[in-house]
């Protein structure tokens, strides 16, 4: 008998293994894949971090478990950090706690929160785990589109009013779409998560990558959000620290501590020098987060202005580390992934179809600001061939059709 493991049974195929799969047999190939498809930051970590992490990795006491929900030093430098940018004062003990990374702090507040049925209002497009965290811990998603921030909000009230949903996800600057809300919006958000009584977990996982001096805001500065709200963050875009995976979900006491409870049973924290490392970054020098921001902004110019030499035209991002391009009106109607698939087999560029983050995503394309301008100004040369090629052969199967 072949055993069955139903919570993996309910996930779809992951949409980037298909793209990810071309883009190694390429590679293998010997093709040059110029890669906007995976947000993983390219500049190295400040090397004051690095060399934190170092010297206290040199302590013969550093191997040892360190604590599930973060290191005392480490929350207090959050909790400073929080106080500092956006004027909200949190307790470290018992309204932070340290996470290997937002990805995992979601994954594993979904199991904290989570009962069989439960339903959870999710935006769509979203990044992967808001939606499938759930739904590995039982729960069931309802899907709203989120187009703009505005429709996103009428629609979590729609599906709010059927009554029975427990929270719903908030993720500005948003992955995939890079939409930008201001204090406005999470005071409407907090107001009616209120009249429904919902839970908000709000992912800003991108608060610090922004353009056009509009720092976003967080929800947590709506007075009674902490009554209801999380806030989920991470070091991995501020500090180019990806691979360190140090993360934090602050706010709501009450979600803290059944997070805390949770990670209790399942990880011992990361490696104390890399929480060392981390507080180190939140509480010294911030202009390398500056400079980080600087890149992502010449990066996104260069972007912007190139593709649409290349007769592609792309909105510019009012944050994140991405562009949300529609896909070009000739390859429309063939969908994303038919796109992202042929943009690198005959352009050599790798993006991410917009369908991997939903069936609203359709119609679009992710473009990470993950190469330097060199590389963006190639791929889009690459690009304007590519599209040129293909106009060509359908305006000649079009004088073709019409001759016949």
């Amino acid at each position: 008998m072949t055993p069955q493991f139903p919570r993996i049974d309910d996930l779809p195929p992951y949409v980037f293994e298909e793209v990810n799969r071309l883009k190694a047999r390429l590679r293998r190939e010997g093709v040059d894949i110029i890669d906007f498809g995976m947000g993983n930051p390219d500049m190295p970590t400040p090397a004051h971090i690095v060399e934190k992490l170092v010297e206290t990795a040199r302590d013969p006491k550093a191997g040892r478990y360190s604590v599930s929900k973060g290191i005392t030093g480490l929350r207090r430098a959050m909790a400073a950090y929080y106080e500092r940018r956006f004027g909200v004062r949190l307790d470290p003990e018992s309204e932070i706690v340290a996470t290997l990374g937002s990805k995992e702090g979601f994954a594993n507040l979904a199991q904290a929160i989570t009962g069989p049925g439960d339903f959870i209002i999710c935006p769509n497009p979203a990044y992967p785990i808001h939606a499938y965290g759930f739904i590995m811990a039982g729960g069931v998603i309802r899907h709203v589109p989120a187009l703009s921030p505005e429709a996103y909000l009428s629609g979590v009230s729609a599906a709010a009013s059927s009554g029975g949903a427990k929270a719903l996800i908030l993720s500005y600057p948003s992955n995939p779409t890079a939409q930008w809300v201001d204090l406005d919006f999470y005071s409407e958000a907090v107001a009616l998560a209120r009249r429904h009584d919902l839970l908000i977990l709000s992912d800003v996982a991108y608060s610090e990558i922004y353009f056009d001096d509009n720092p976003p805001p967080s929800i947590l500065q709506i007075e009674g959000a902490r009554d209801l709200a999380v806030e989920v963050n991470s070091l991995s875009k501020t500090y180019a620290m990806a691979g360190w995976r140090v993360g934090m979900v602050v706010g709501n006491a009450r979600l803290c501590a059944a997070l805390g409870r949770i990670k209790s049973y399942l990880d011992y924290g990361a490696y104390t020098p890399i929480q060392v490392a981390a507080a180190t970054a939140l509480n010294g020098p911030q202009e390398c987060v500056d400079e980080i921001r600087q890149i992502y902004r010449s990066r996104r110019d260069v972007l912007v202005s190139s593709l649409s030499r290349a007769g592609w035209r792309v909105p510019s991002p009012p944050a994140s580390m991405f562009a949300w391009a529609p896909v070009p009106e000739p390859f429309r109607a063939q969908g994303s992934m038919v796109f992202a698939k042929k943009l690198m087999e005959d352009a050599h560029v790798a993006v991410s179809p917009g369908v991997a983050f939903g069936e609203h995503g359709e119609g679009f394309v992710r473009i990470g600001l993950v190469e330097n301008e060199h590389r963006i100004r190639q791929a889009a040369r690459n690009i304007k061939r590519f599209l040129d090629r293909e106009i060509g052969v359908r305006l000649g199967h079009s004088v073709s059709a019409g001759a016949a």
